[in-house]
């Protein structure tokens, strides 16, 4: 018994005396985890270089685009060919997808060989042959008849610059067809097919094995975004952001991209890694200095490493007693399989000896622990080469997505990772030691080339008909110039309308007289007070304006509450209220009992007699004051001021916040004649000629009307532009039926159009993998201010997603871009409705004026317009589009509604004072 351990012992004790020797021979073969994460770093700078379009030519790892936007979501379904040709034969194969709940793929294929004389011959032959096998497969099965959609794994080096268009770089593994290099192979096959005439099929993919590798694994998986092979050749795919692709047009979302790692290196940078059997190696090669990092880690060359090694401990005399027999000196007699086999546990020292055997050897046990220790060095520096490669890979994806932590998948297939007994395992605890903050799962590939060529097919069918369906929907919300005239014609009918005695009671667009018969000329001067109410805050503001070569205008102001009840109490509670805010602030600025002009905005639908007589229609915005509804507001405040008797004020105008804007850039440019408010709400003014303002007796000169022009297509005017979405965001309103034009165009009802779109969307599973959450259902939810933030052009689609997952919207990079596209669409459906309406103020100015040109300025206010990354832009192009005979400047106002009652107020005392002299 002690003997059988003492033995044991001893056995073990050669063993480690024999590997420690192997160790210390091959020390620069075995890396350490600083030395891995250098070449990850260096894996990364190539990377970068092979997506930069200027060192791209140079660039040794290639990142090619390859077309392919999307993985699969689980949603696939139909009936798919696909081809694969890749070496000596090829296959046909028939995909059906279902996705009735199962997710079920049935695959049906047939092989057929590739004589060498077509391997040999001419590219029509070898198209022909091909389109021959194809028409018999689908003769086999009996569906000649149908036109199915075909995707074609051609792995051969090719650039593409369509999903269905690859460029054959050049032919290997023993293709020399003529006529095929530098020529598109998917017009080759199609020629070949339509030259029978016997059926036709849809060419929609070309794809290479790598993509789909993960596209296959992609379907089971919805988190694997990388595609990796090692069998006897070795590339990997992952998808990138489409904003770091230099060789691709466009930012928008993402692209896989055919690495073609294999040539890593290839430029000098793997220079002190690689060791004289490396060198040796691709020397012997068939094409030497190129894929350099393939032939460390493939394969394809895995058993010629070890034999090489082999040859030279033996010529060292440190095994076999230093005997090389011709088995062991002759290239490729150590295959990659051998590897595998003296590595595995149970019975790897017998299989090394019966190997070394057949070599012509006579292996001691000493031989055999040797050469095992060597095929373990060789293959674990393989596995830790390809997991610092991989790991910059994920590193890049991580840092792309903005994450903490990453999770992801890699779709892996090759008999190196599927047959060696350690390789996949070495290969996952690399990258788990080289990324800690990643959790990533590896998933086994089965069929990448047939079923990855399918799925590559499946995915890009699943996009095109989600894409035809959505912009069927959206395509109602995109205006045509033909439109927009009409919208601008119908907004000038209904102008007329709101003018004109006799059609004023029905108009929906009120055109309201405001009294304010000039814009400022620049010599108003004085301190005046302007108030201004219209929310639940009222502010009080002291102007004072200076004249001159000094012209300025300073403002100070207070902002007091309205407390609920008082908002809900009666008309004298609420006036009393603004008058002690208005003491309040007089003592404050140290003008107690001084006595100044007072301008009055009062943002409330009010019909206004005078330019200082207001009738309150009726309250807003949680108003509800009793005794103020057919009430003069300034009489209101009147009573007010003499119930406390402290003070007196001269009123002498009530304002719109829409006038204000205008009076407040008219003091900056002279031409300023038409206010603009597009914020949460929208409406315009404009200088309209006396004589056509029939509500007000006389016709000299001009006054400004307030158009209230949000109500316009009330009377159904706007009917045929409206969609099933505005009807349902109007009727689920405070005020259905009332204020249409406005529910298109302002900022409170955007983002409640949106989310109607992208519920419909849903609904259809066109988005969110056809999932309405319940934060979606929620109405109101889609701030405007998400709009603005989405269509950022700085905003990267990361930014979307987070803001729909601030939203509880679990969102794919795909669904980001379809959120982004909804957006703008809407957006600017609504800056073309309101430059429509804009061009017919204008245009009535110009013609009102009997003039060929016009030039004019538009004062503008409101959030949507200041803060829309696009807004402005698009209603400034169609204003020009709509109204060419107009020039058109647009100036942003700072405070219409306080410092612009001002100017009011200091215009009509400039005019008093003047009519006084």
């Amino acid at each position: 018994m002690i003997a059988s351990h003492l033995l044991a012992y001893l056995f073990a004790e050669l063993n480690q005396d024999v590997v420690q020797r192997v160790d210390k021979y091959l020390y620069h073969m075995r890396l350490s985890d600083d030395t891995l994460q250098e070449i990850s770093a260096r894996f990364r700078k190539e990377m970068e270089k092979g997506l930069g379009v200027e060192t791209n030519p140079t660039a040794a790892v290639k990142m090619l685009p390859t077309f392919v936007r999307s993985t699969p979501d689980g949603t696939e379904e139909g009936d798919f060919l696909a081809l694969d040709l890749g070496g000596t034969n090829f296959r046909v194969l028939r995909v059906k997808v279902a996705d009735n709940g199962s997710k079920k793929v049935e695959m049906e294929n047939q092989i057929y060989p590739i004589p060498d004389e077509i391997m040999q011959g001419s590219g029509t032959q070898l198209f022909d042959h091909i389109a021959g096998c194809l028409a018999s497969f689908m003769e086999q099965l009996q569906i000649k008849d149908r036109m199915l959609p075909l995707g074609f794994t051609f792995s051969f080096p090719c650039y593409q610059n369509k999903l269905d268009e690859s460029i054959l770089v050049t032919w290997t593994k023993g293709f020399k067809c003529s006529g095929v290099e530098g020529r598109d192979v998917v017009s080759l096959l199609r020629r070949a097919i339509k030259k029978r005439g016997d059926f036709d099929i849809d060419i929609v993919a070309v794809v290479n094995d790598t993509v789909g590798t993960m596209m296959t694994c992609g379907y089971d998986d919805h988190n694997c975004e990388v595609g990796l092979i090692i069998g006897t050749g070795s590339n990997a795919c992952y998808m990138e952001e489409m904003r770091h692709i230099d060789l691709v047009e466009g930012d928008e979302g993402r692209m896989c991209v055919n690495m073609e790692w294999g040539a890593f290196g290839d430029d000098g940078v793997l220079n002190d890694i690689r060791t004289e059997y490396d060198r040796d190696i691709d020397m012997g090669s068939l094409n030497p200095g190129k894929q350099l990092f393939e032939k460390m880690i493939s394969g394809m060359y895995m058993g010629e490493l070890v034999r090489l090694i082999l040859v030279k401990m033996a010529k060292e005399k440190l095994i076999f007693d230093g005997r090389r027999p011709s088995g062991l000196l002759t290239t490729g007699h150590f295959e990659t399989r051998y590897v595998s086999a003296i590595e595995k546990e149970k019975d790897g020292l017998q299989k090394a000896h019966e190997i070394l055997t057949k070599l012509g050897l006579e292996p001691t046990h000493k031989d055999c622990v040797a050469t095992q220790r060597i095929c373990e060095i060789v293959s674990t520096r393989s596995a830790n080469l390809c997991g610092a490669a991989l790991a910059a890979v994920l590193r890049r994806i991580k840092e792309n997505k903005g994450l903490d932590r990453l999770r992801s998948t890699v779709g892996v297939d090759g008999t190196v990772y599927k047959k060696h007994p350690h390789f996949a395992r070495r290969l996952h605890k690399t990258v788990q030691r080289l990324l800690p903050d990643c959790s990533i799962r590896f998933v086994r590939s089965e069929d990448g080339s047939g079923k990855g060529a399918a799925m590559v097919t499946a995915v890009a069918y699943r996009l095109a008909a989600q894409h035809k369906a959505r912009q069927k929907i959206l395509d109602p919300l995109r205006l045509s110039l033909q439109q927009l005239l009409e919208v601008k014609k119908r907004m000038r009918q209904e102008m007329e309308r709101g003018l004109a005695k006799e059609s004023h009671a029905e108009a929906t667009v009120k055109m309201l007289p405001t009294y304010v018969c000039a814009t400022p000329d620049g010599t108003e001067k004085g301190d005046f007070l302007a108030l201004d109410l219209g929310g639940t805050n009222f502010r009080v503001l002291l102007v004072r304006i200076r004249s001159g070569t000094r012209r300025s205008v300073e403002m100070h102001n207070k902002i007091y509450a309205i407390p609920q009840d008082v908002m809900q109490g009666t008309g004298d509670e609420l006036f009393d209220h603004i008058v002690h805010c208005i003491a309040d602030f007089l003592e404050y600025m140290g003008m107690k009992g001084v006595s100044l002009p007072l301008g009055f905005t009062f943002s409330f639908p009010c019909q206004q007699n005078n330019l200082d007589e207001a009738i309150l229609l009726k309250w807003t915005k949680g108003f509800n004051a009793s005794g103020c509804e057919g009430e003069d507001v300034v009489g209101l405040l009147k009573d007010a001021i003499h119930r406390r008797d402290e003070f007196d004020l001269d009123v002498v105008a009530v304002v719109n916040d829409t006038v204000g804007t205008m009076m407040t850039c008219g003091y900056e440019d002279p031409l300023c004649e038409v206010g603009l408010i597009v914020g949460t709400g929208s409406n315009a003014c404009y200088m309209e000629e006396m004589k056509n303002v029939e509500l007000v007796e006389g016709d000299e000169g001009r006054m400004c009307v307030n158009m209230e022009w949000g109500a316009f297509g009330d009377n159904g005017c706007l009917d045929d532009f409206r969609t099933k979405f505005d009807v349902a965001v109007d009727e689920n309103s405070l005020n259905p039926g009332k204020q249409r034009y406005e529910k298109m165009i302002s900022g409170m009802y955007l983002g409640e159009i949106v989310r109607n779109i992208l519920i419909d969307f849903t609904k259809q599973g066109l988005l969110f993998r056809g999932r309405i959450s319940e934060r979606l259902k929620t109405r109101g939810i889609f701030e405007t201010k998400f709009l603005s933030q989405i269509e950022s052009d700085r905003l990267a689609l990361l930014q979307v997603r987070s803001i729909l997952q601030h939203l509880g919207l679990e969102s794919t990079c795909d669904d980001s871009i379809i959120v982004k596209e909804v957006c703008t669409v809407i957006a600017r459906r609504a800056a073309q409705l309101c430059g429509a309406g804009m061009a017919a103020v204008v245009d009535k100015i110009r013609e009102n004026r009997g003039l060929d040109f016009l030039k004019v300025t538009v004062g503008v206010d409101g959030t949507l317009y200041k803060l829309h990354p696009h807004f402005s832009s698009v209603m400034h192009e169609t204003v020009k589009l709509l109204s060419p005979k107009c020039e058109v400047a647009f100036l942003q106002s700072e405070d219409g509604s306080g410092k612009g009652a001002a100017l009011i107020t200091a215009v009509a005392c400039r005019i008093r004072e003047a009519g006084q002299h």
